[in-house]
């Protein structure tokens, strides 16, 4: 038994050194043409890594000739599998600028966009590859409308903005948990006032988002805590805007797990309005 799996390891290491061996005499080897196929044969085979070391060179030396067009889309795509994202999305880039027309341009075209969408950070990191792949995206659907490949595009569209929405929500949330922090409650609250700005950005920028609810709480929380924090001339102004932000909340949202939050800061409001609306000291001072 022992004999019988020592054998096979020596196969194993011997055709692992044969083909080595054929590789590193192809790589340097000047028959270009044999270079191209060998390379072709490798990227068929999911032999990612020797393809990019073959198909680097063949971009380059077979610019202007039949094989180039295919040599760059090979290159692309076996950088893609290797998830090199980076590299990938700059070969698909490349592929379309030199051959816009060519048979692999709409692939190529998408592919950027996909390229783009795996390397994509989580929500809490800095979005910027994520707002350039769903430009990308965008571009492919404006340039190929009738694509097969439209509505994939679109569904990845609508995921990463999903992604950015989460993001802001994340930035909103944080404005909101630091409350008074650094003592700026006392100049008007500055972390309320940019989670509500934060938030209604959102809400706008992103009008069919599945967490326009949780937007809206944060809206609604921080305007009442804004209220509570501001300094006197601009105290009776706010709690009139938090009541109606209240109120405006329960409309939209009448079975919100917030229900009793919005209904017990109406109360606050009201209690807090009817107490100093004859007081010249809470007028606001114009």
């Amino acid at each position: 038994m022992k004999k019988t799996i020592l054998i096979a390891m020596s196969s194993a290491v011997l055709l692992f050194s044969s083909c080595a061996q054929e590789y590193n005499r192809v790589y340097k080897s000047q028959d270009y043409t044999y270079k191209y196929e060998y390379a072709k044969e490798c990227f068929a085979n999911g032999k990612y890594s020797r393809a990019v070391g073959l198909l680097t060179e063949l971009v380059t030396i077979e610019k202007g000739t039949e094989n180039a067009q295919e040599s760059l889309y090979m290159l692309a795509m076996s950088e893609y599998c290797l998830q090199d994202y980076e590299s990938a999305a700059q070969y698909f880039k490349k592929y379309y600028e030199r051959y816009p027309k060519g048979y692999y341009a709409e692939q190529a075209k998408y592919y950027i966009g996909e390229a783009l969408y795996a390397s994509t950070p989580e929500p809490r990191l800095d979005q910027s590859p994520t707002i350039q792949a769903i430009s990308a995206y965008q571009d492919f659907i404006d340039v190929y409308p009738d694509s097969k490949l439209k509505d994939q595009a679109t569904r990845r569209m609508f995921e990463l903005q999903d992604k950015l929405v989460i993001k802001e929500y994340y930035n909103a949330k944080l404005y909101y948990d630091l409350g008074t922090y650094f003592g700026n409650c006392t100049s008007g609250g500055n972390n309320y006032q940019a989670c509500i700005v934060t938030a209604q950005n959102a809400l706008s920028d992103y009008p069919y988002s599945n967490m326009r609810e949780q937007f809206s709480i944060l809206v609604m929380k921080s305007k009442y805590q804004l209220a509570k924090m501001s300094v006197i001339s601009k105290q009776m102004e706010r709690y009139e805007d938090a009541q109606d932000e209240c109120y405006g909340f329960l409309n939209e949202y009448p079975d919100s797990k917030e229900r009793v939050t919005a209904e017990k800061y109406i109360e606050g409001c009201k209690k807090f309005i009817e107490k100093h609306q004859k007081d010249p000291m809470y007028v606001p001072q114009i």
